[in-house]
This record gives C-alpha cells, sequence and structure tokens, in this order.
C-alpha cells in the first residue's frame, strides 16, 4: 500500500507535536481582578466576575477560589494565568493572588 505511508508520516509528526503541550484549566475575565475590594468584594461578586471556579479548596481554614489557565509546551514559554481568592468567614474577600506570565 503505497498510499499508506505519506498518511503515516503525517500522522507521526502530527501525533509528535502535539504530544509536546499540554493545557489545563480555562479563561477567565482577568480584567476583572483590580475590582476585588478586601474585605468588601463578596463570594456572589467574584462568582459573577470570574464565573464558577476552576478549583476549590481550604487554606489555613479559610475557603478559597482558584481560576486558572496554564498551557506548557516543549516549544516554547510556558502560558500561566491563575488567580486565588480566599474568603472570610462572611464571604467576603480576605486576601486575592493574581499571577499571570503574560507579558
Amino acid at each position: 500500500m503505497p498510499g499508506m505511508k505519506p498518511l503515516f508520516g503525517a500522522v507521526v509528526v502530527a501525533t509528535a507535536l502535539t504530544a509536546g503541550c499540554a493545557t489545563v484549566g480555562h479563561d477567565f475575565p482577568t480584567q476583572n481582578v483590580d475590582q476585588i475590594r478586601i474585605d468588601q468584594t463578596t463570594r456572589a461578586d467574584i462568582r459573577q466576575m470570574f464565573g464558577e471556579p476552576w478549583r476549590t479548596g481550604i487554606e489555613d481554614g479559610k475557603s478559597t477560589w482558584t481560576y486558572g489557565k496554564y498551557r506548557w509546551s516543549a516549544f516554547s514559554d510556558a502560558q500561566t494565568t491563575d488567580l486565588v481568592v480566599r474568603f472570610n468567614a462572611d464571604d467576603t474577600v480576605d486576601s486575592y493572588v493574581y499571577n499571570t506570565t503574560k507579558k
């Protein structure tokens, strides 16, 4: 089957190229980060600004929500963006951390 060799070669190359990258998480509206106010912005406000969190957890006894998208590639620099919000017992923001590798 002479026609199969080029197709097989193309499949091998495509697989090798795509195997060198991975993406985890999902996009979120980063332009809203500067609207977060400590002890004022509520959990409901955060949900309205950013949607459902990608991950939830607990840090030092406080509920946390994480929004993030992480893309790694064997062929280029990593592209990561994340927002971690920690809530007070009254569901207002205790603290948050925003990081990105985008310039």
